[in-house]
């Protein structure tokens, strides 16, 4: 068994397959029974996360005689005994859809409901802030389409009567607290009995704009009797206009159900020894047949959920969007018992904050397809576009009848449509095998060794395994493996290394590792070592059973979530306490090649208790790792790495030197792979102009957090630091602070050359830009203007062509922008000159003695303005604050923004803002207290 190098342990057992997911922020969420809890991989005896499944009443989809409850149909339901409700199927979504640009957690519950999660960020709690009810947009568009059966004994309208029933309760509390919260007009008015009904007394209120009749239980008052005047009375505050439309609405929608759900019962025949007033029930709902309860509650009772990946469509997509401009999304796909798959858009925000409490989301429904006969137990998404556009995604999707279906979806199409439809959507393969177990979880990725081609892995019921690839240019299926990998069900699925290894898990406990060469599949051994640390508790090895495997975005460590023998525990201290615990181990030392020595190169320094060839492979995933972090889809996440360095320094420290000078060399042509780490340092020096962006964003994040992390003081300020007497006596520390401080230089002038080019296009365009809410209008030119003048001798002639020709536009540069030369401070209103793009110190206020108080203020990474007194968004890795976001076109830029002509033609999608540390890249986040869980993507 593998040996974790840290472990977390949890208060309740996971009880289905994938029980554990992994964000892009580096959160890991884990279904435990009726609770998620969600860690943060870099601090696990930190705070957590937390979500508690409620129970919920169910949908009023009608009611079954008693005769029928025996029968074979609702059997399952008659005698389930589940009292308390838990999480089935868990699902991060891609960066961005969170109103703070971070993840939402979709919970599927053995109740059938799917609800969307977001961070606590603005509530300062534990627990997760519920966003929006799945379940319940399914039930409004089943009704409306009348759960699509001929056959059932309601109608159209009368499914919308009974959906408007069902929120009667909730719009007479609504009437009831709007009523009560206008306590500043506390006039009372008199309500007089008219009359009687099965709820009660009938009161008429008047109001201001009329008056109305309804249930006096409607506004939870109790009528009193008036002697004087014989009748009934009941008192309540002041109607208002918007108070009493409610009321009518509540009234009429009640009264219209309550004649047809009568008019309906008297036409049903009568069974023998029931009347008419017994079949009513209640005059609410009506009977139906337990086939058709059966039928209607598969249709909302959800099983699985999986999100797609980003999606970046064309400006035709997003015309029906609340914004014209375009905007990424994802697809939320649900499957369920009926095995009906329902696809749902979600936008991103059109605006991101840390301030304002606007936490709601739009979703619509694009599509429900019949994919199964019976439930589908597993989904899987996967891109198949090539250029970025990912106007073309794999589906799959399993059923507990063992059918895996492999579907192609043209998104492009699917989005356009206004209402729901399956003309988008096709079906690639039906993949057949001789096992016809349950599929319970499935995975699917492109393959490394040609993009053309996916990987399709499909876990069953029985403990089997299959490996399936597909050529996309053909889309002909070839199975390239199928195996009784375990004993008992395959619980987890997930592929490392761009395809070149697939690791699953089961619940008879084993964790198993597989390898892709070619067109065969191989079982290779997971790496054992340790890297010199141990594990982070001592709970003894007691696990019985695993329900699910992550990978972290490095793809070096993988997390495994086991059920504990409490049997075994020590029933006082443990047993009560922990009944699951999740594992994080070591997979950096995988062995990717069936071969022992191929592609390996040997004679480095190794580890005790790890052989040379492990070693080899670490030096050769890692440097995988971080090459991958260049493509600009992948998000800059690199914890694992640190952490990774960090503990192969501690016993062999000129091994990572020499994975570092390796790394660094492959971006400069001209540098030697063989030269030591110092000539590297010094050859990158001179060529840092010459990488992208993103290059540069992990080279501060490497500095910062693992060469430089050992320095005290103040981070983001290292050579000033140095400058003021803090010697480092290793030169090969020096040279990475020269490194450091050239790269951020370099990053700082991309900025504001970015910045003067775009003022300057829209200068010369005949109309000027009004910005939206995610659109990006530059701000604090003066103080970069400031910036360029005081350090005009060290800055690029690029920058000065820019700044002298922004010089020239003179007033018309405050029209485009708005330009604030001279700021004050947020405290006193003195003045604040720029000295820094740090930090500002004002000059103080005068006081009595003569001696001026002076206030220390913060300015922002990225428009070097004073930071306002408002929360800002934080930067964990450099520590900086930022008040004005950049956009998205920033981080992907090679050299200086010297094409003006290239903003003239540049996409609104391009000038998008995003909340992105202009320094490190990562993504900014409100720094919370340490008594609250918070990313740590570094």
């Amino acid at each position: 068994m593998v040996s974790p190098f840290q472990t977390a342990t949890l208060v309740a057992r996971p009880s289905y397959p994938n029980s554990i997911a992994w964000s892009h922020e580096n959160l890991v969420a884990i279904a435990s029974g009726h609770l998620i809890t969600i860690l943060n991989p870099a601090l696990l005896f930190g705070p957590r996360g937390l979500i508690t499944i409620p129970p919920i009443k169910p949908f009023p989809i009608g009611v079954v005689s008693r005769e029928d409850l025996l029968t074979e149909c609702l059997l399952p339901t008659c005698l389930s005994r589940d009292t308390r409700p838990c999480a089935r199927s868990i699902a991060w979504s891609p960066l961005g859809l969170a109103p703070n640009s971070g993840c939402i957690l979709a919970v599927c519950t053995t109740e059938g409901r799917v609800k969307l999660y977001r961070q606590p960020f603005i509530e300062y709690c534990a627990e997760w802030v519920e966003v929006i009810d799945i379940t319940d947009l399914l039930f409004d568009h089943l009704v409306r389409s009348g759960f699509g059966e001929a056959d059932l004994p309601f109608t159209k309208a009368s499914c919308e009567e009974a959906a408007e029933c069902q929120r009667e309760s909730a719009c007479g509390s609504h009437l009831k607290n709007s009523m009560l919260n206008k306590g500043h007009k506390r006039r009372w008015v008199e309500g007089l009995c008219v009359g009687f009904s099965e709820q009660g007394l009938l009161v008429k209120l008047s109001g201001e704009s009329g008056s109305v009749t309804l249930d006096a239980r409607s506004v939870r008052l109790a009528p009193l009797w008036n002697c004087g005047l014989n009748l009934w009375q009941v008192t309540i505050p002041k109607i208002e206009m918007e108070d009493l439309e409610l009321a009518k609405v509540v009234k009429s929608k009640t009264k219209r159900f309550k004649e047809n759900n009568l008019r309906r019962c008297s036409s049903v025949p009568k069974h023998q020894g029931k009347s008419d007033k017994q079949r009513s029930v209640n005059g609410t709902i009506s009977e139906i047949t337990a086939r058709q309860y059966v039928s209607c509650n598969a249709m909302l009772s959800s099983t699985v959920v999986a999100w797609s990946p980003m999606l970046h469509l064309s400006s035709e997509s997003d015309s029906s969007h609340l914004n014209s401009s375009p905007s990424d999304l994802s697809l939320l796909s649900v499957g369920g018992k009926s095995g009906k798959l329902s696809l749902w858009r979600i936008y991103e925000p059109q605006r991101y904050s840390i301030v304002h409490n606007d936490v709601s989301v739009n979703v619509s429904l694009v599509g429900l397809l019949q994919a199964h006969n019976k439930w589908i137990t597993s989904i899987c998404w996967k891109s198949l576009s090539t250029n970025g556009s990912n106007s073309q995604v794999a589906l799959a999707t399993g059923s507990s009848d063992g059918s895996v279906k492999v579907w192609l979806v043209d998104t492009e199409r699917l989005l356009n449509s206004s209402e729901s439809n399956n003309s988008s959507i096709c079906l690639l393969k039906e993949v057949t095998s001789a096992s016809s177990a349950p599929v319970s979880v499935l995975s699917l990725t492109a393959s490394a060794e040609s993009p053309e081609k996916m990987l399709l892995a499909v876990g069953r019921g029985s403990g089997s395994l299959e490996v399936w690839i597909c050529d996309i240019s053909n889309f002909k299926f070839q199975i390239i493996g199928s195996y009784d990998a375990h004993v008992q069900v395959v619980t987890g699925l997930t592929w490392a290394f761009n395809g070149h290894c697939l690791y699953s898990c089961s619940q008879d406990d084993s964790v198993r590792s597989w390898v892709i060469q070619g067109s065969s599949l191989y079982e290779a051994q997971i790496p054992s070592g340790s890297l010199g640390i141990r594990s982070s508790t001592d709970l003894p090895n007691v696990s019985d059973s695993c329900f699910g495997l992550a990978i972290s975005p490095g793809n070096l460590v993988i997390a495994v979530v086991r059920g504990l023998d409490t049997e075994l525990l020590n029933q006082m201290y443990q047993a009560r306490s922990q009944k699951a615990a999740v594992e994080f181990c070591w997979i950096g030392g995988q062995q990717l090649e069936s071969s022992s020595d191929k592609n390996l190169e040997l004679g480095v320094e190794t580890i005790p208790g790890i052989s040379e060839r492990e070693m080899a492979c670490w030096e050769s995933n890692m440097l995988w790792s971080l090459k991958q972090y260049q493509h600009l889809d992948n998000l800059l996440v690199v914890w694992d790495v640190i952490v990774a360095l960090f503990a192969v320094e501690y016993s062999a420290q000129n091994y990572v030197q020499r994975i570092l000078a390796k790394w660094l060399s492959s971006w400069f042509a001209g540098c030697d792979v063989g030269c030591s780490i110092e000539k590297i340092l010094l050859y990158a020096s001179r060529c840092l102009y010459k990488i992208s962006t993103r290059q540069l964003h992990l080279l501060n994040i490497i500095c910062r957090r693992f060469v430089l992390s050992g320095l005290k003081g103040d981070i983001p300020n290292v050579q000033a630091m140095l400058l003021e007497g803090v010697g480092v006596e290793d030169e090969r520390l020096k040279l990475w602070i020269d490194i450091l401080d050239i790269s951020e230089r370099e990053l700082r002038e991309r900025l504001v050359a970015f910045s003067f080019a775009f003022l300057l296009s829209q200068a010369s365009s005949s109309t000027t830009i009004i910005p939206i809410d995610r659109q990006w209008l530059p701000a604090g030119i003066a103080q970069m203007e400031q910036w360029v003048a005081k350090n005009h001798d060290s800055v690029q002639d690029n920058l000065k062509i820019l700044a002298s020709k922004l010089e020239k536009l003179g007033k018309r540069l405050h029209s485009i922008c708005g330009y604030v030369a001279e700021e004050q401070c947020k405290f006193c209103s003195a003045s604040a000159p720029f000295d820094s793009p740090e930090i500002a110190f004002c000059v103080g206020v005068s006081c009595n003695t003569g001696v001026g108080q002076s206030h220390k203020l913060v300015r922002c990474a990225a428009s070097m303005q004073l930071c306002p007194t408002t929360p800002l968004w934080y930067c964990v890795c450099c520590q900086r604050f930022v008040s004005e976001l950049a956009p998205r076109s920033l981080f992907t830029l090679s050299e200086l923004p010297i094409d003006l002509k290239s903003f003239m033609r540049s996409s609104s999608r391009q000038l998008a803002l995003r909340p992105l540390c202009p320094f490190c890249g990562i993504l900014l986040q409100r720094l919370q207290p340490e008594f609250l869980i918070s990313p740590s993507p570094v």
